[in-house]
């Protein structure tokens, strides 16, 4: 049976893993939206590539590029947040959810009231409102699959287990590009070299946050909402290898960990054909090489995030989208040359202080609540980096 799949934030890097996967598999599989930015030849080309019935690109601007690529194709071409809503609202059986930053929540959200599995890459959505997406996939009961590769080490772990027998969830961490830098110099760190990480091939944007550990910082978050975990049976240790990915540990002292090459198509090829395991192209470990794993207490003054994540968690309400509002901003200015490695955790923080009344435990988390937050919380993050730019 051919399952209808769409791909929210095509033309990145969980995108085009996910796509690789489909063209190994091409009789299983109908493309019905492929979505992206700016990146309108890949987009066109993927498009073309399994004769998707709608591509769509987030800028307006950028439609008639788009337009004029796939000209003659009978492939619809639409632009802007309203075409986002209309692809999700297409009927599909599987839809990745891959756009990243808060964008991504509006079309997950639309996505999961036609019922279907949402597999979600967008950590964000649950960071800014993780009882919301849960709800509304219990609502319109609509299933929700980790596609982080932490969070589907979890998921994974979990198969055939009690959750109520569950002690401690450990997230694991590389520890980014800087995990052996001395730490005074980390101020001085400079975009490139934030955006060179040692074992994944990812986007620019994630890989700074790893570098700063905000990547873990929304994992905590996100692990929280998603499994319904209390914060405090949440750890993380920081694991240069990356080759294993989480472990859960039970009432009974025994720890079930997951291990795997640092590829994504593990985690997005277990989405794909759950509940099945499907052979996938990624590689498989020899133990006696590697030799052993190695495992670090991460140092809270080196990575700040850990701390702020531990007071979102605690405080609830919309915190999540403050922080992540804020965290996003404060690397734009980072990425902008406008202020410092360090000075990211700073803004988050201030941001997070200054909203602290919007945003409390009893704040009613709706999509409106949270674009407010967002929207307030960037405004102060700006405010904040041309202050200290």
């Amino acid at each position: 049976m051919t399952r209808r799949v769409s791909i929210f934030g095509a033309t990145g890097s969980i995108g085009q893993n996910t796509l690789d996967l489909i063209r190994r598999d091409p009789h299983a599989f109908k493309v019905v939206a492929l979505t992206g930015g700016r990146n309108i030849n890949a987009l066109a080309r993927d498009a073309k590539a399994f004769d998707a019935e709608v591509a769509v690109t987030a800028y307006n601007d950028c439609l008639p590029a788009l337009k004029d690529a796939l000209s003659g194709t009978g492939i619809e071409a639409a632009s802007g947040e309203t075409a986002l809503l209309e692809a999700a609202e297409r009927p599909a059986d599987w839809i990745m959810s891959a756009i990243v930053g808060a964008a991504g929540l509006p079309p997950g959200l639309k996505a999961l009231e036609q019922g279907t599995v949402l597999a979600l890459a967008n950590k964000e959505s649950l960071v800014t409102a993780g009882p919301l997406l849960m709800e509304t996939a219990r609502k319109f009961g609509a299933r929700v699959l980790p596609v982080d590769s932490e969070h589907s080490a979890v998921f994974q772990a979990l198969q055939g287990e009690n959750i109520d027998s569950v002690e401690r969830v450990i997230i694991t961490a590389s520890g980014g590009a800087f995990r052996d830098w001395p730490i005074e110099k980390l101020a001085s760190a400079t975009c490139a070299q934030a955006s060179s990480h040692p074992n994944w091939d990812m986007g620019q944007r994630i890989t700074i946050d790893s570098a700063s550990m905000f990547n873990k910082a929304l994992e905590l978050i996100e692990t929280k909402e998603f499994f319904g975990i209390s914060q405090d049976k949440i750890e993380t240790v920081v694991h240069p290898e990356s080759l294993m990915h989480a472990l859960v540990g039970h009432v009974d002292g025994g720890l079930i960990a997951h291990v795997g090459p640092p590829d994504m198509r593990h985690a997005i090829g277990f989405a794909l054909h759950y509940p099945d395991r499907k052979a996938l192209p990624v590689e498989r470990l020899d133990l006696a090489k590697i030799g052993q794993f190695t495992f670090r207490e991460p140092d809270l003054a080196r990575y700040p995030a850990l701390g702020l994540a531990r007071d979102v968690m605690e405080t609830g309400g919309l915190s999540g989208a403050v922080f992540n509002a804020a965290k996003e901003t404060a690397l734009d200015g980072f990425i902008d040359g406008q202020i410092g490695f360090t000075k990211m955790a700073e803004v988050v923080a201030d941001v997070i202080e200054i909203m602290s009344p919007q945003s409390h435990g009893n704040a009613a988390i709706t999509l409106e609540a949270v674009t407010e937050a967002d929207h307030m919380a960037r405004n102060e993050a700006r405010s904040l980096i041309d202050r200290k730019s």
